[in-house]
């Protein structure tokens, strides 16, 4: 307890012989379902369908027992390589099934009484939004064969490329005080107290870059040139109206929210501007003091035990179930918990619906920050736990929704901690909180535009570095206007983002944005509803995974197609930007 997580529930250890007799059953469902798709008969369509979902079932939670048994292995030790050769033939596995996933889809979309032939079926009816999802990307589908060749070639096309800028950025030596370092680290410092060490870590991570950004450049035109096909061949508009689609998000969302944005960055950059003046600067805040910390953060040490304690006192105020469920994931082994040598760096949770669980990885160090982080993976946690009694294929959510109970929950821990404080840890944590509503408003902003318009130029020219540096300055330009030193920019955020890299996942970014924003106008609605708004709150998150995002914010009474509901989020943080001026200026 309070150490390392319990995989044991997926499996005993990476020698147990259920992986074999599961990668068995997989490659058998995967035999079996091409025998269901060709036998697809539309005079017997509910039953002919059932089969094949029967099958898609049993495939998926096998496949994802196994995938997240080894991905989670991996995680807590980087040179355990026992599950790399079963990842390569899982991949290979699903990939030869694309052909006849795009002949089911095909078949789905050619029913002309849908509705009728699953409402004859008690678990088709409850796949009633996937096939409605089906029947409408159908249009999108390439042909048969071209699905099959693209999902192949994809494996040594945009994900070797992605491939390769992690290799990149993970391999680069970052020459530092006379010494080597590594990008991660080096980046790490521009939390640093010392106005030092935060600008020589920048001079030092900016002159690392010449060693990688040629190529780098070579993977972000490749990976973008693939984007850019993938659309035309699936007849989208653009890339950004297949994100959309893939987010099950309508395009007037996406334009109240930018709209809403762009009306409250001069707030943002009147924060910037403050913040520099408190740190010496008369130009605007250089690029690496965006991360200095302000006023003097509690010295409080809180022990694992600490913080369960805390976190199941400050949720029971909220959800006693939020409560009961965080008591459990400490007292269950679901955490893993401290740094070590072979874990990766950061802090994430997996839910893993079939067995009513989730997995969750930080690198507690003590600090209230690593309490809030706990905070937020256990409320991906509590939105797993909301969503676990779908059945199987219908417990994925798309990235907008994605932050929600996470962000809920970092809300209710640091909001209750501002309203506790005073002084200069009032100032530490009200800082510290700007920090990150700047970076999913002003820089969330300028990455959008900085990949559309590297996507823009994709289609008739090949990028080099010097290009797309001038694209990245002139995005945080727009973005972070004269709340920064234009002089002290960082033309290499695309260098270090993997965001950018995934060829099967284009802007990667306004859903930060969204969840942001969209959990805030959310936690004021708890302000103002209290008890009330909390069945509200379940069956909201229950519904991420069978509606769209729309659908899913109007079971709060929410319309996201207008501004006035992002303008009340964002007013919110300007309130707080108030709130820190005036604190600082006393």
């Amino acid at each position: 307890m309070y150490n390392e997580w319990s995989l044991e529930k997926l499996y005993k250890s990476a020698d147990d012989p259920q992986i074999e007799a599961d990668m068995k059953k997989i490659e058998e469902c995967v035999a079996e379902y091409k025998a269901a798709v060709a036998a697809l008969d539309a005079e017997n369509a509910t039953a002919t369908l059932r089969k094949a979902m029967d099958i898609s079932e049993t495939a998926n939670l096998l496949l994802r027992k196994l995938a997240g048994f080894f991905s989670l292995r991996r995680s807590t030790n980087a040179s355990d390589t026992a599950g790399a050769t079963y990842m390569t033939k899982l991949h290979a596995l699903m990939a030869s099934n694309a052909k006849e996933r795009v002949i089911f889809d095909k078949f789905v979309g050619s029913l002309p009484d849908l509705d009728a032939v699953i409402a004859k079926d008690e678990v088709l009816s409850e796949y009633k939004f996937h096939f409605e999802e089906i029947k409408q990307s159908v249009s999108h589908n390439m042909s048969d064969e071209a699905e099959e060749v693209f999902a192949k070639m994809s494996i040594s096309g945009g994900s070797a490329w992605g491939d390769l800028f992690s290799y990149l950025t993970a391999g680069v030596e970052v020459d530092y005080k006379g010494e080597k370092t590594t990008l991660s680290a080096i980046r790490g410092l521009a939390e640093s107290d010392d106005a030092t060490v935060r600008r020589e870590a920048y001079e030092a991570e900016i002159a690392c870059y010449s060693k990688i950004r040629d190529s780098i450049a070579f993977s972000l035109n490749s990976i973008k040139a693939q984007v850019n096909t993938e659309a035309e061949l699936r007849r989208y508009d653009s890339p950004l109206d297949m994100t959309l689609a893939d987010s099950r998000m309508d395009r007037a969302t996406l334009e109240a929210m930018l709209e809403a944005m762009r009306e409250y960055l001069p707030k943002f950059h009147e924060y910037l501007r403050h913040k520099a003046k408190l740190l010496g600067h008369e130009n605007g805040l250089p690029w690496y003091d965006l991360f200095a910390p302000m006023g003097r953060s509690s010295t409080a040490e809180f022990t694992v035990e600490d913080a369960h304690k805390y976190l199941v006192e400050h949720f029971n105020n909220f959800a006693p179930d939020l409560a009961e469920m965080v008591d459990r994931a400490f007292k269950e082994e679901w955490i893993d918990f401290f740094p070590r040598s072979g874990k990766v760096g950061g802090a994430f949770c997996s839910n893993l619906p079939f067995i009513k669980e989730s997995r969750i990885l930080t690198n507690f160090s003590g600090s209230f920050g690593s309490v809030v982080t706990l905070a937020h993976e256990l409320g991906h946690a509590y939105h797993g736990q909301q969503i676990q009694d779908h059945r199987p294929l219908n417990t994925g959510y798309t990235m907008p929704v994605a932050e929600t109970a996470s962000t809920f929950n970092e809300l209710i821990i640091v909001n209750d901690a501002i309203a506790q404080s005073e002084g200069e840890e009032k100032i530490a944590l009200i800082e510290s909180q700007l920090q990150d509503c700047t970076q999913i408003i002003a820089d969330i902003y300028s990455r959008f535009l900085f990949e559309d318009e590297v996507i823009r130029r994709r289609k008739d020219k090949f990028m080099f570095a010097p290009e797309l540096e001038e694209i990245m300055l002139n995005a945080q330009k727009e973005a972070y206007g004269d709340g920064l030193d234009h002089n002290c920019l960082h033309p290499y955020m695309w260098c270090c983002k993997s965001h950018y890299y995934r060829a099967g996942l284009s802007y990667y970014n306004f859903p930060y944005a969204f969840g942001g924003l969209f959990a805030r106008g959310l936690y004021a609605k708890y302000l103002e509803e209290g008890e009330a708004f909390l069945p509200k709150y379940r069956k909201l998150l229950n519904a991420t995974t069978v509606d769209t995002v729309e659908g899913v914010a109007g079971i709060a009474g929410i319309d996201l197609t207008k501004p006035e509901f992002w303008r009340a989020s964002l007013q919110t943080i300007a309130d707080s930007i108030d709130e820190f001026i005036k604190e600082t200026s006393k």
